[in-house]
């Protein structure tokens, strides 16, 4: 047995390129100095993806980088069983194996890294735990099971920071990255929920002057529970482009002592622009997406309304150095429920302001910018924004902080700036 794979490995390193038949395989080819890698390919369930071309959103670029790395470069097992662990562990693979396929040219080599998925997996995570001085705490956990491109989620949420009201209850999703086809991505979103109301939005709805605002008594209701189920089909346009659409349905009950239950039930799009551009010492992403929420009649909503929100996202790093630059803006035309009105003033959005003493219950328009340098961990930020309704004069806000960020932990003192005194606000948690 030596001595026939000793035989092949002479006869590999005698012929010129050739030796490596296309399609051919061998994991334990040792002539390394004599072949230069000119490709990388990624192998996974059945789909192939060339790595010196396309990108693998499911790959860092830290370990991208890497692997591109080795292009030009003679071949290196201890290289390839390096960059095949670090794969299986950011894919969460069975197993990855690297395989060794004739080059484009002679003398040359194209890495093949076969994926191996598991069977099923199960994972816990914790997508939001913070912690501010104001809002005080929000969380949220979720356990998912994976088979192949079909994930189920089930999760458990408490939440003071994202909406005008508290939202306590379960989740749980369903998700098929591969409907048949790359290209098409479904999602089935379920949650019950129960409500909780500052005393800021009730004593705020209560007020006389705020009547004019809310022309159906529907959209003023503050409800004790919401039930919800979205389902929405996503479909990659092109490489850098995304387009989303499909509907909400969702159920209101009010606080009332006889309890009535309304809709709103919403047709949903969305469409996003993700890419990332990399340099020979800077690497650049650009984000930005456009949503839209139409509550109709014909899915039979008893609140009609449309809101629309643009976003946009820069972010330029060089080194241990990263700057952003995040924009956004809203509108909504009609009457829209609570949980679809606009909230400034909290964990991402003009940080050290309270969201209840900028608008208790929200606004129909907004805009917002943020401005934020990083340094490894260390991280300083500036917040721009306002958020009012249709017919009132737009009161613009800012704030500064600084702080520590590690991946999705941070902690940071934010100051809203105002006239008179310096109140600062701390935060600390983790959000993704």
């Amino acid at each position: 047995m030596k001595l026939a794979r000793l035989g092949v490995l002479v006869f590999a390193a005698m012929v010129c390129g050739g030796t490596l038949q296309a399609g051919s395989q061998d994991s334990e080819f040792n002539v390394n100095n004599r072949y230069t890698v000119d490709g990388v390919l990624l192998k996974t369930d059945g789909s192939s993806t060339d790595l010196t071309t396309a990108r693998d959103e499911r790959i860092s670029s830290p370990l991208r980088k890497d692997i591109l790395a080795i292009i030009g470069e003679k071949l290196n097992p201890a290289t390839l069983d390096d960059l095949s662990r670090r794969l299986r562990k950011e894919l969460h693979a069975r197993a990855v194996e690297h395989h060794i396929l004739r080059g484009r040219t002679p003398e040359c080599v194209q890495v093949v890294f076969d994926v191996q998925v598991q069977p099923a997996r199960f994972d816990v995570a914790i997508p939001k735990f913070l912690y501010s001085t104001q809002q005080g705490w929000s969380g949220a956990v979720e356990g998912t099971a994976i088979l192949k491109h079909q994930s189920f989620t089930v999760g458990l949420v408490s939440d003071g920071d994202e909406l005008v009201e508290r939202y306590t209850g379960i989740t749980a999703r369903y998700e098929n990255t591969r409907l048949g086809t790359d290209l098409l991505h479904f999602s089935f979103d379920y949650g019950t929920l129960h409500e909780q109301w500052n005393g800021s939005t009730m004593d705020a709805l209560a007020s006389p002057q705020t009547a004019g605002l809310f022309a159906s008594s529907y959209a003023s209701n503050l409800y004790r529970t919401r039930q919800y189920f979205e389902p929405v089909l996503s479909f990659r346009v092109a490489k850098p482009f995304t387009v989303s659409v499909g509907a909400s349905f969702e159920s209101l009950q009010d606080q009332g002592a006889d309890p009535r239950t309304e809709s709103a039930n919403a047709a949903i799009a969305s469409m996003r622009y993700q890419r990332q551009v990399e340099g020979a010492d800077a690497l650049q992403n650009f984000d930005a997406g456009y949503d839209l929420r139409m509550g109709t009649k014909a899915l039979r909503s008893d609140m009609v309304y449309s809101r629309h929100r643009w976003e946009f996202r820069y972010t330029l790093t060089r080194g241990k150095q990263v700057l952003i630059e995040d924009a956004m803006a809203g509108m909504i035309m009609g009457q829209a429920p609570f949980f679809d009105r606009f909230v400034l003033g909290n964990s991402t959005t003009l940080r050290g302001w309270n969201k209840f003493e900028i608008d208790p219950f929200g606004g129909n328009r907004m805009v917002h910018n943020t401005v934020e340098y990083r340094y490894g961990a260390f991280q300083v930020f500036y917040d721009s924004g306002a958020v009012w309704d249709s017919g009132q004069t737009a009161d613009g806000r800012n704030s500064v902080g600084v702080g520590v960020r590690q991946g999705p932990f941070t902690a940071c003192v934010a100051i809203p700036l105002r006239d008179g005194h310096i109140d600062p606000v701390f935060m600390v948690g983790m959000i993704y």
